[in-house]
């Protein structure tokens, strides 16, 4: 398993245990949050299961610009908790706002182990298409 896998698995994990977590327990989470509206929680669970699921499928196929996209998805998650703290349009409880943070920060560090890893899989096939070009070339 190549760091890339290594670090799309971990993706994997969090998102679908996240969502899991949110689906099974939206109504003690809404309570955590402090609002009223549960359905919130289990529609973003279903949502991260979905998104489980194709971080799943590029762990097999590791194809650059899905891999691409799955960091993008994870940087607009980022993103979003951001403004969700600076503008705090719901009237999100402490505890929920350090539980949004905290998972921003994993998501975060998540997308940049992705990106770290699928630049060293392209550096490391440059190096090896730059080898077989030259060794074809040797061979002419």
């Amino acid at each position: 398993m190549n760091r890339l896998q290594k670090a799309l698995g971990i993706n994997f994990l969090f998102s679908g245990i996240s969502g899991l977590g949110l689906i099974v327990f939206h109504k003690s989470i809404a309570n955590l949050f402090g609002i009223e509206q549960n359905y919130i929680f289990w529609m973003i669970g279903i949502g991260l299961i979905f998104f489980a699921l194709t971080i799943l499928y590029e762990v097999k196929k590791q194809r650059r610009l899905a891999v691409q996209w799955i960091v993008i998805q994870d940087f607009i998650w980022v993103v979003g908790s951001a403004i969700l703290l600076i503008l705090k349009p719901f009237n999100i409880s402490n505890t929920g706002n350090n539980l949004i943070t905290i998972v921003a920060i994993i998501v975060f560090l998540m997308a940049i182990s992705q990106s770290i890893a699928l630049a060293q899989i392209k550096n490391n096939n440059d190096f090896s298409d730059k080898l077989t070009r030259n060794s074809l070339d040797n061979e002419n």
